[in-house]
């Protein structure tokens, strides 16, 4: 197992990944992927109150923030047959989409372009030429004078001089693998900083509809925000304003910053699409319903699943086929009644640490047991295929099924790039989608916001349905699933309820999909299979390519993982009042 490269943890992620790589000369053969926190929430939310279960799952991360609530709620809908007003619809399809501006905007700046960007080169840069540049790359945005340039590298030589880069330390900078001239350099170190300041205002649409961010409130049967344009402690006009304001802002941008700055720096990148295909499945659920939930044709983001890179074969998804989706343990510290061979349907999980087949925890000088478990994510598989989901699968789907804004998006960034539609399937294809998908995403919201408007202005306020919330009229078993398109992709819900309470709930979430480890049969998992193919490393000491294709897929393992101490000991207990 030598010529080993270990990468642990992976950075500006979050939550706690490891990433090791076996060598062949420069390049990367084989590809590991461990998740090294353990996932318990299924374990706390048994025996529960079902409509409870969205404040409690919600805490399985704090960047995702609304994702998991959202899911919750869904599975309990599903489970129970609960329909929402058409209100809630667009007041949870307005929460989604900011979640989706602002993840992905967030992202691209302060997570993934630094992998692009060479900060300490921006020192270098002449602020007149910056100027010029930033004005053809996007000529409406105002902050692209010539003295704005100056002081922004000011600042960024202040940090310098100062010995310490802050938010900029720690990096490879100047690894020959950076190609951006220090202009460019320069003007993205400024859009980072810009981001920083704007995404204080995307909150503001969470705190409108569900009182608080992170971690906004909902309720089985709609939206817990009554509609009242004359009232205080309602949404009101100016609550709605406030509305409208956020995603007028976060639309511009999107068109003015986001989308320009990823052309311009792929452009010095193209060789980027070459690397980083990975599996060529993609898996999309499915989202942002202008109806119902059940009514698939109403989706923005259709639901569906591509094999092999055949964007001429649709494949229908089914989520209650029990050999649809299923989970392995093959290679993953759990274990199942059966045997860890066997795949389990999501209503049928088992959440089984297997703590003494872990071996403890793997140093950096203590390489991964790879034929064994190494990794506490287990190994999603669709009808036993391994699937990436995300921008890059939602993207393709669009496109595949004829959605005109997307095709028009795609088909200019590929003539831009000089680049076929092969291109898509590649590290740098995955960020290009994201940046599309966010500027379809923006440009929706304003529909959603003009349909939320027009039912209210034809005297149509409600926001929540009447349900039964007498547990006993429920019937004795029901299970449902909570379909959601997250920003990082297909996540899913499973819940079992037996008289009244929650028997059995699992999170199959889409860094589960694509961070998880190999499967019975050794099939690889999204990021393992990314890094196989056509990866050459500089230098294993700084291996900003691995970066750059882990990072293409905005890894949150935190919603994959979560913390017990080395012994399987509980840490804590929050007693909910």
């Amino acid at each position: 197992m030598s010529n080993r490269v270990v990468v642990d943890p992976i950075t500006r992620i979050e939550g706690h990944l490891r990433v090791e790589v076996q060598m062949q000369g420069d390049r990367i053969q084989q590809a590991y992927s461990s998740g090294t926190s353990v996932r318990g929430l299924e374990i706390i939310m048994r025996g529960r109150d079902p409509r409870d279960a969205w404040a409690f799952v919600q805490r399985i991360c704090g960047v995702c923030t609304l994702v998991h609530g959202m899911a919750a709620i869904r599975s309990v809908e599903d489970a129970l047959k609960y329909d929402i007003p058409p209100n809630a619809q667009m007041i949870r399809n307005l929460m989604i989409g900011a979640q989706y501006v602002h993840d992905h905007v967030m992202h691209f700046y302060h997570l993934h372009a630094l992998d692009w960007v060479d900060v300490v080169s921006a020192l270098s840069a002449d602020p007149a030429a910056t100027s010029e540049l930033a004005q053809t790359v996007s000529p409406s945005w105002p902050k692209s004078s010539v003295g704005y340039f100056r002081d922004m590298k000011k600042k960024l030589q202040g940090f310098v001089e100062g010995g310490q880069l802050g938010i900029f330390a720690n990096a490879y900078w100047g690894h020959p693998a950076y190609k951006l001239p220090p202009e460019a350099n320069l003007m993205a170190v400024a859009h980072y900083l810009e981001a920083l300041a704007w995404q204080r205002d995307f909150v503001k649409l969470h705190a409108v509809f569900g009182g608080k961010n992170p971690h906004p409130n909902f309720v089985v049967g709609g939206v817990p925000c009554p509609i009242d344009l004359n009232s205080d402690s309602a949404i009101n006009a100016e609550r709605l304003g406030i509305v409208q304001d956020v995603i007028t802002s976060m639309k511009t941008f999107v068109d003015q910053v986001y989308v320009p700055d990823t052309l311009a720096i792929a452009g010095f990148y193209k060789d980027w699409f070459g690397r980083g295909e990975g599996l060529g499945n993609f898996l999309c659920f499915g989202d942002f319903p202008m109806k119902t939930m059940n009514d698939v044709d109403s989706f923005l983001f259709p639901r569906g699943a591509i094999i092999g890179k055949n964007l001429n074969d649709i494949q229908e998804v089914d989520f209650k086929d029990p050999e649809g989706i299923q989970e392995f343990a093959s290679h993953s510290w759990y274990d199942y009644s059966g045997g860890k061979d066997q795949g389990l349907h999501p209503w049928d999980g088992e959440t089984k640490l297997d703590y003494e087949n872990r071996g403890g925890p793997a140093a950096p000088y203590k390489q991964l047991n790879v034929d064994d478990g190494y990794s506490w994510l287990k190994s999603p598989r669709w009808h036993g295929q391994s699937m990436e989901v995300g921008p890059l699968a939602r993207v393709l789907l669009l496109y595949a099924r004829g959605h005109e804004q997307t095709q028009e998006l795609v088909n200019y960034t590929l003539r831009t790039m000089d680049a076929p539609v092969e291109a898509l399937f590649s590290t740098l294809g995955r960020t290009a989608a994201r940046t599309l998908e966010t500027k379809i995403v923006a440009d929706a919201m304003q529909g959603w916001m003009d349909q939320l408007m027009t039912n209210i202005k034809s005297g149509d306020t409600k926001t929540f349905n009447e349900i039964q919330w007498d547990p006993s009229s429920w019937p004795s078993e029901a299970r449902g699933v909570g379909i959601h398109e997250a920003p990082r992709g297909g996540l899913s819900h499973w819940i079992v309820i037996k008289n009244g309470l929650i028997d059995n709930y699992q999170a199959v979430v889409p860094s589960t999909w694509n961070a998880g480890p190999r499967d019975s049969k050794g099939v690889p998992g999204a990021y393992e299979a990314a890094l196989e193919d056509n990866h050459q490393l500089y230098d294993p000491e700084q291996p900003v390519e691995i970066l750059r294709t882990i990072h293409s897929f905005d890894p949150c393992l935190a919603c994959a993982v979560h913390v017990t101490d080395p012994d399987g000991k509980e840490l804590v207990q929050v007693k909910a009042l």
